[in-house]
């Protein structure tokens, strides 16, 4: 999960006096920008066959890389403990996110509770491993879509969402019923099934992932032993990338494409040397990337030196540096 701001409070209202029927976001589409591809998928029926097969990985649950098969339908839950009900943290419009996503009106954000990677260092503990948040049904997440849209936004964001991609795409469809017609952002972990990214094609507009580890090893320590996170995130990202392309800009804004984050980590322990040129080799060099220097102990983090300190400014500048001889050059924080 990326390190991301709380929204607001749980259940935050529309702006008063819009009309569902006829929603602010729905007159304001940028001249030359096309329209989200999912509009297309639903019109053609698609969105519905895709719908359909991510819920048949929903339980017993293969929707992450942990593949625990736990029966969520009869109320049992996985690694990411949600079962057959799940829980919003927090719902609103954001500004602290990257600047081509926030642009002057802000980001719509939806804080989906608990999480299927579980870093021992999680700056949002409280909802990725407690679940703090409100019992949710699609319908409701189908609202809180529109919600955020009559406050005009640029965008919607998932954060957090690989758990709840069956739920996510339920709502999604019920909500381009009542108008929704917003850019949409999967903002994750990275830690994604192949398969599942492969369902959203189309789906998704942009892609926000983190890359976290460059060693599964080193992984494992950290993230209560998910299996092979390097190489899950590398085929996921990869894959997103193969679909949205390198983020495309109008007006300074971001309508499609891949931003890709890394948390800098004390000691190099994310490897971002070996990240950056992954990320020019495999990617491309005009990748659009936050770098990220915002690490601080938290949750179980002095458990477990060296995350049991902030990371330096040195080791920072020297993150930048690695980037800019890998030949990465668009950077945003």
């Amino acid at each position: 999960m990326a390190g991301v701001a709380m929204l607001g409070s749980f259940g935050c209202s529309g702006i008063v006096g819009q009309s569902e029927n006829n929603p602010r976001g729905a007159r304001n589409q940028r001249r030359n920008i096309p329209e989200p591809r999912y509009l297309e998928l639903e019109r053609s029926g698609e969105l519905a066959h895709r719908e359909k097969a991510l819920w048949k990985l929903y339980s017993p649950c293969y929707l992450c890389p942990r593949l625990c098969g736990a029966k969520r339908a009869e109320g049992i839950g996985g690694y990411c403990t949600v079962a057959s009900s799940f829980r919003v943290a927090s719902y609103g419009v954001d500004f602290a996110t990257e600047r081509p996503i926030r642009g002057t009106r802000g980001s719509g954000g939806i804080f989906l509770s608990n999480c299927n990677l579980l870093c021992i260092f999680c700056q949002n503990w409280q909802i990725a491993h407690r679940g703090d948040g409100s019992v949710t049904t699609p319908d409701q997440l189908a609202n809180m879509m529109m919600s955020i849209q009559r406050r005009n936004p640029h965008n919607v964001s998932f954060i957090s969402p690989t758990h709840l991609v069956p739920q996510i795409v339920s709502a999604l469809r019920i909500a381009i019923g009542r108008g929704f017609n917003l850019p949409l952002l999967f903002d994750t972990s990275g830690y994604e099934s192949l398969e599942v990214i492969k369902l959203l094609d189309g789906v998704v507009d942009i892609y926000q992932p983190d890359f976290k580890f460059m060693d599964s090893e080193i992984a494992a320590r950290f993230t209560q032993g998910a299996p092979n996170y390097a190489e899950h995130a590398a085929a996921a990202i990869k894959e997103m990338h193969r679909q949205v392309g390198v983020l495309k800009m109008a007006d300074g804004l971001a309508y499609r494409g891949i931003l890709m984050r890394h948390l800098v980590l004390p000691e190099n322990l994310s490897e971002t040397d070996k990240f950056v040129r992954w990320v020019a080799n495999e990617l491309s060099p005009e990748t659009h990337i936050n770098i990220s220097g915002q690490f601080f102990p938290a949750f179980r983090s002095n458990e477990f030196p060296p995350l049991n300190r902030r990371i330096t400014r040195t080791e920072h500048n020297q993150a930048m540096t690695w980037a800019r001889d890998a030949g990465l050059h668009n950077f945003h924080s």
